[in-house]
C-alpha cells in the first residue's frame, strides 16, 4: 500500500522565486517525468484490456449457456481428457455409444450439463484473470512508488539548490550595492578630473589662438623693420588681429598728408561728406572692395575635386538636449560651434566632440552663429531678438545688440571683422558696427520675415532670403537694395554665396534648390529635393558640391555639373536643420532636431 504524504502542511518555509531568476535543473528531471508518465500509461492500458476481456467473456458465457448447452457425453469426455484418463475415456465412449445404439436411452433423455456448473467454470476463469490483473496492478503500483520516491528526492535536491541560488543572489546584490557605493565615492573625483580636462582643453585652444596672433604680429614687425632698415618708405599693410582684411595705413609724407586734408576739407565744404564721423568717432569704415578673395586660392589648393557619393557617415555626436538649429566651422582650427533650442551654444573639437566652451546668456533659442574671421570671437542670434558678441578667450559675452522687434533668424560677420549683419522676423535686416556698438543701417524692403543673411567674402555686398519668396542683394555702405531675385514659389529658408561669389544657392519650404547667376540675376539650375522642406544650403570650398539640410531626415548632396542628387541618411527620421562644410572640405557637418550632429567624411 502506497501512502502519499500531504506536504502542503509541512513546516518548511518556502521562499518565493521570481520569474526572472534562472537556475539550472538536473538532467534526471526529464527521466523522472518520463518514467511516471510510462507507469500511468501502463496502468491505463491494463485497465482498458481488462474491461475489454471482461465484456468478451460475459458475451461468450451468455451465448454458450443460452444458445449452445453442452451435452453430457461431451462433458464427461472433456472431463476425462483433462485428467489424462485415456483408458477410462475409451471404455466410456465404447460403452456409451453401445447403449445409444441399442436404444437404451437417447440424448433427450440424458439432457445437458447443469448451467450452475458452467457458471462455476466461467467464474473460476474470471477469478484467474482478475488475479493476473491484480499482479499487474501491483507491479504498476510498485513502479509508481519508486517514481514517487525519486520525485521526492529530486524535490529535496532542487529545494536545496534553490536555497543556494537565493543565497548567491543575496550575496551578489550586496556586492552590487557595495560597488555602487564605491563608484559613488569616486564620482566627485571623476567629475573634478573631467572639469580639469575641459579646462586644459580650453586653455590649449586659447593658447593656440594667442600663439597665432603673436606669430602674425611678429611677422608684421619683421616686415616693418626690414623696410625701415632698407630706407624705403613703402606702404606696409597692418593686419588686424581679427583677420587678413587690410586697412590701408601706410607711410605718407607731409605733402601727401596736406593734400589729403585739403581734399577732405573741400568735400566737407561742398556737403558731399556728412558729419557722422564727428558725431560717432568710433564708427568703423567699410574697406574698399579690392575684389581679391584670399580664401579662394587656399580653398583650391586644399580641396581636391569631390567624387560623387564620396561622403560617408563617420561619427554621430549627441551634443544638445534640444534641436541643433545652427552650426559653424572654425576658419582655421578643427573646432565647431553649434546652437540649439536649449538656449545654449557649444564649441567642441573634431572629431570626437570634446566640449571646449559652453555659452549661456540667451533667453530663447539660438537661431544663428558665425565665427569672427580670425576665429577669436563669435556672434550669435536668438529668438529673444538680440545679437550677442562672445570673446572665446574669456568665454563670456562682451557685447549685446538690441533693436529688432521680433526674433532674429540669422547673423554674419563682415570679412574685416568690424561689422555684423542680422536678419529678423520683423522683415528687416541690420548692419551693426562692433567698434561704435550701434546700428549703422536698417535695410527695409522685404515684405515678410527675413530668413537668412550673409556677407559676400571680402566685399560690402549682403545677401538676404525672405519668406516673401525673394532673394535680395544689398550695399552695406548705404543700406540700399541693389538687386532682387524672383523665381521661388514658396518661402525661402536660406541662401548663400559660393566661394567664387558668382553663384548663389537658395532653398525653400517645398524642397526646391536653385542656383543663381549673380551677374545676370537669373536661375541657372533648379533641383527638387522635396517634398519636405529644405532648411539650409551650403557650398563646399571648391564650389562643385552643394549640401541641403532636409526635413525628411536626410542631407541631400547635389553636384550642379552632372546634376546628380544623393541622400545621406544618419539622423533617422529627425528633421535636419543645419548643414556646413569643414573649412578644408574634409568633413560635412549636419545638425538635426534630435540634438545630434553627424560627421560625414
Amino acid at each position: 500500500e502506497v501512502t502519499i504524504t500531504d506536504y502542503s502542511k509541512d513546516d518548511y518555509q518556502y521562499e518565493e522565486v521570481s520569474a526572472d531568476d534562472e537556475f539550472s535543473l538536473q538532467e534526471g528531471d526529464e527521466d523522472l517525468s518520463e518514467a511516471l508518465s510510462e507507469a500511468l500509461h501502463t496502468v491505463q492500458e491494463q485497465a482498458e484490456d481488462a474491461h475489454i476481456l471482461a465484456s468478451k467473456s460475459v458475451l461468450t458465457s451468455e451465448k454458450s449457456v443460452s444458445e449452445i448447452p453442452e451435452a453430457m457425453d461431451d462433458f464427461f469426455c472433456n472431463f476425462l481428457a483433462s485428467l489424462g484418463m485415456s483408458r477410462t475415456l475409451d471404455c466410456f465412449q465404447t460403452e456409451w455409444y453401445e447403449l445409444v445404439e441399442r436404444g437404451v436411452f437417447t440424448a433427450k433423455d440424458i439432457g445437458s450439463v447443469p448451467a450452475v456448473y458452467t457458471c462455476n467454470q466461467q467464474l473460476r476463469a474470471e477469478n484467474t484473470r482478475l488475479r493476473e490483473d491484480l499482479d499487474n496492478y501491483k507491479r504498476a503500483a510498485n513502479k509508481a512508488k519508486e517514481a514517487f520516491l525519486k520525485m521526492q528526492k529530486e524535490r529535496d535536491f532542487h529545494r536545496m539548490h534553490h536555497k543556494r541560488v537565493v543565497q548567491e543572489k543575496n550575496r551578489l546584490i550586496c556586492d552590487i550595492k557595495r560597488l555602487k557605493a564605491h563608484y559613488t565615492s569616486y564620482q566627485p573625483m571623476l567629475q573634478q578630473l573631467t572639469e580639469k580636462y575641459q579646462s586644459a582643453l580650453r586653455q590649449k585652444m586659447l593658447t593656440s589662438l594667442e600663439r597665432d596672433r603673436a606669430v602674425r604680429q611678429v611677422t608684421d614687425l619683421q616686415a616693418t623693420l626690414h623696410n625701415l632698415q632698407s630706407g624705403c618708405a613703402v606702404q606696409i599693410p597692418v593686419k588686424k588681429a581679427s583677420h587678413g582684411c587690410e586697412s590701408k595705413k601706410g607711410l605718407e609724407g607731409p605733402t601727401q598728408k596736406a593734400l589729403r586734408e585739403a581734399r577732405q576739407q573741400k568735400m566737407l565744404d561742398a556737403g558731399l561728406v556728412n558729419d557722422s564721423r564727428k558725431r560717432y568717432p568710433k564708427d568703423s569704415k567699410l574697406p574698399v572692395e579690392t575684389q581679391v578673395n584670399v580664401r579662394r586660392a587656399h580653398a583650391k589648393e586644399r580641396s581636391p575635386p569631390l567624387k560623387y557619393g564620396e561622403y560617408k557617415l563617420g561619427n554621430t555626436l549627441k551634443l544638445h538636449d534640444s534641436a541643433v538649429s545652427c552650426l559653424a566651422s572654425h576658419p582655421q582650427k578643427d573646432m565647431v560651434v553649434t546652437g540649439s533650442d536649449d538656449r545654449l551654444w557649444k564649441m567642441w573639437a573634431l572629431p570626437d566632440g570634446d566640449i571646449i566652451t559652453v555659452g549661456e546668456g540667451h533667453t530663447d533659442w539660438v537661431s544663428g552663429c558665425c565665427f569672427h574671421p580670425s576665429g577669436t570671437r563669435l556672434v550669435t542670434s536668438s529668438g529673444d531678438a538680440t545679437i550677442r558678441i562672445w570673446d572665446l578667450s574669456k568665454g563670456e559675452c562682451v557685447l549685446t545688440f538690441k533693436g529688432h522687434a521680433q526674433a532674429v533668424w540669422d547673423c554674419s560677420w563682415h570679412s574685416c571683422g568690424d561689422f555684423v549683419a542680422s536678419a529678423s522676423k520683423d522683415s528687416t535686416s541690420k548692419i551693426w558696427d562692433v567698434n561704435s556698438e550701434r546700428c549703422r543701417y536698417t535695410m527695409r524692403g522685404h515684405k515678410d520675415s527675413v530668413s537668412s543673411i550673409e556677407f559676400l567674402p571680402f566685399s560690402n555686398t549682403v545677401l538676404t532670403s525672405s519668406a516673401d519668396k525673394t532673394l535680395s542683394l544689398w550695399d552695406a555702405r548705404t543700406g540700399l537694395c541693389v538687386c532682387t531675385f524672383y523665381g521661388h514659389l514658396h518661402s525661402c529658408n536660406h541662401a548663400t554665396f559660393s566661394l567664387e561669389g558668382d553663384v548663389i544657392a537658395s532653398c525653400d519650404t517645398s524642397g526646391v534648390l536653385k542656383l543663381w547667376d549673380v551677374r545676370q540675376a537669373v536661375p541657372i539650375l533648379s533641383v527638387d529635393t522635396g517634398p519636405r522642406s529644405a532648411n539650409q544650403v551650403a557650398f563646399d570650398p571648391s564650389g562643385r558640391t552643394v549640401a541641403v539640410a532636409s526635413s525628411d531626415g536626410a542631407v541631400k548632396v547635389v553636384q550642379p555639373g552632372p546634376g546628380q542628387l544623393r541622400s545621406l541618411r544618419g539622423h533617422g527620421h529627425a528633421e535636419v536643420r543645419s548643414v556646413a562644410f569643414h573649412h578644408a572640405a574634409e568633413r560635412l557637418l549636419s545638425g538635426a532636431a534630435d540634438g545630434t550632429v553627424c560627421l560625414w567624411t
